[in-house]
């Protein structure tokens, strides 16, 4: 027999219980359906044995680790089920390609047809497997046999990206007859997916999910058509260059060729910053170039190239940030912890904002103002504006995008800029990368070079971050006139170097270590590339140093 303590108790289970079993006596005391369980520390699967004396914690779907394990299972109960409803010879590659709201979209290549019929028969498909309670199987094979099963399914993106893998062992997850590689924790059965629902969109799946923060319940899926678009777009950009996944990319570090995509992916991306100015000027009459975006998307650096771009296009361009426009500090609004909120509209003097950008308009001159962040007030510093004919201010903040913040000012006049990164490169077909990874490691290097903040202090912060972009930033994406995605294919190659040492620094008991570890486990899959290539304006020199803007 082995000791188990939950909840401060003791308790006796018999060598070889699956944990699963044990969590089944504990779920009427959680809300939301466990799906993970903490083993001495150590985040575990249920559906591993227990094995020796241990304590248990329990993780569900609320948390983040239990909700991307939702996920991934769900992603491989939809391809289960594809595979179930039509012939594995019609279907040359189905790739999971990125997140909208939470929908996640799937496009399929071969002789598979899109249609309402083919969307009845997978919810019905995945609902059968669902009731069926069919069940995830774990199985850790040798490196040489891992290839030898992806060869056997042609899974040609597996076996490229384990050709770098340094472990001599692959986790393999099975689902009936279906095999796959998933990277990260997994649920023991497709019974743990109660709610799911595919729908078609533009020539291809989306996979609704519920929300983190309400596992139970299946929204409405909003189309972002701008969103969708310029993701796909960055898609369309990857497979010019061959550049698919994590193993074309590590393909072309290793061939040499890393240097002309550097060049050509910068260039694709200047190229992007034209077309946006150009249609600035084309319209005629926009005083006002409002940009906003979540946190690490590198809008400094974008402004600063917009404005290179307008003068090259005989515009005068004057950067203007709206945190200049904060209301003193001790004014400030807080949140329900008792802390300034400085992430709410609220917190900028949105009167003051439009008295200025309106008696400029009106071609009067202006003195604007400078916060103080020390003092937390607002300063005049002699900063005088008055705009005439070329000039155009370029207004960089987090509510740029909300007509709230620039209510007064003429709709002609102002033209909205969406700006984050947005990844669109994958590990394999079946595995995506998050946005919000990417973006965390961009912070992360950026504010231990700049800011002196420690990795743990980031991801400690990090929830809140998100709060804030999903509160102020998110709902104004689609009423942006352009959007543009910073992301670069190659740079997280690049950050792996900066990030890996931080991460390193977090010890295990801190309550930040497990997602550490999960950053740690995924830049992994990387080979390492030097900054040394990369342009002194690049978008990644914002976080890792050595960029000719003041950035």
């Amino acid at each position: 027999m082995v000791t188990v303590t939950i909840h401060g108790e003791e308790k006796q289970y018999e060598a070889g219980t699956v944990y699963e079993e044990i969590a089944k006596a504990y779920q009427a005391q959680y809300d939301d359906s466990i799906a993970l369980v903490i083993v001495n520390g150590k985040i575990t699967e249920l559906m591993k044995p227990l094995e020796k004396d241990c304590t248990l914690e329990f993780i569900t779907l609320k948390n983040s680790a239990g909700h991307k394990a939702y996920v991934r299972t769900a992603v491989m109960l939809l391809i289960k089920a594809l595979y179930d409803v039509e012939p594995r010879e019609n279907i040359e590659r189905i790739k999971v390609e990125f997140a909208i709201g939470q929908g996640y979209y799937c496009s399929l290549r071969g002789k598979v047809r899109v249609d309402e019929t083919l969307i009845e028969r997978l919810n019905v498909r995945m609902q059968q497997l669902v009731m069926a309670e069919l069940p995830v199987v774990k199985k850790t094979y040798p490196i040489e046999e891992a290839l030898e099963l992806f060869d056997r399914y042609g899974m040609e993106d597996k076996k490229k990206l384990f050709r770098y893998r340094r472990s001599s062992t692959v986790n393999v997850y099975r689902m009936g007859d279906y095999y796959d590689y998933y990277y990260g924790y997994m649920l023991p059965s497709a019974g743990y997916v109660k709610y799911f629902q595919v729908i078609s969109y533009e020539g291809g799946l989306m996979l609704l999910l519920p929300d983190r923060k309400a596992p139970k319940t299946l929204d409405y899926f909003v189309p972002r058509d701008k969103l969708f678009h310029t993701l796909q777009q960055s898609t369309v950009w990857g497979e010019m260059m061959d550049i698919d996944t994590v193993g074309d990319l590590n393909d072309q570090i290793c061939s040499g060729g890393i240097s002309e995509l550097i060049l050509v992916q910068e260039a694709l991306q200047e190229r992007r910053i034209g077309e946006i100015a150009q249609d600035i000027v084309s319209r005629g009459g926009v005083k006002f170039v409002m940009i906003a975006g979540p946190s690490s998307s590198g809008k400094t650096t974008f402004s600063h190239r917009l404005c290179v771009q307008l003068r090259s296009c005989g515009m005068k361009p004057h950067p203007i940030a709206v945190d200049d426009y904060f209301i003193d500090r001790e004014l400030t609004p807080k949140d329900e912890k008792g802390n300034y909120n400085f992430e709410c509209l609220e917190a900028i003097d949105v009167a003051k904002f439009n008295e200025d950008m309106n008696a400029l308009l009106d071609g009067k001159t202006v003195e604007l103002p400078t916060f103080n962040f020390k003092t937390g007030k607002r300063e005049y510093k002699g900063n005088i504006k008055k705009l005439g004919k070329g000039d155009i201010l370029v207004i960089e903040g987090i509510h740029s995008l909300n007509d709230k913040m620039s209510f007064s000012l003429p709709g002609k006049s102002k033209y909205k800029i969406y700006i984050s990164a947005l990844t669109s490169l994958n590990i394999d077909e079946h595995n995506r990368i998050p946005t919000t990874d990417g973006r965390l490691l961009r912070r992360m290097v950026r504010d231990a070079r700049t800011r002196g903040t420690s990795a743990k202090r980031t991801l400690a912060m990090w929830q809140s971050v998100r709060r804030g972009e999903e509160e102020n930033i998110f709902p104004f994406q689609e009423s942006a006139d352009a959007t543009f995605n910073s992301v670069l294919i190659y740079e997280l190659a690049v950050l792996k170097q900066f990030a890996e040492p931080l991460l390193f620094s977090i010890m295990p008991g801190e309550p930040e270590y497990y997602e550490a570890k999960r950053l740690l486990k995924f830049l992994e899959y990387f080979l390492g590339v030097s900054s040394e290539d990369l342009p002194k304006n690049s978008i990644v020199r914002e976080f890792v140093g050595g960029s000719v803007f003041n950035v």
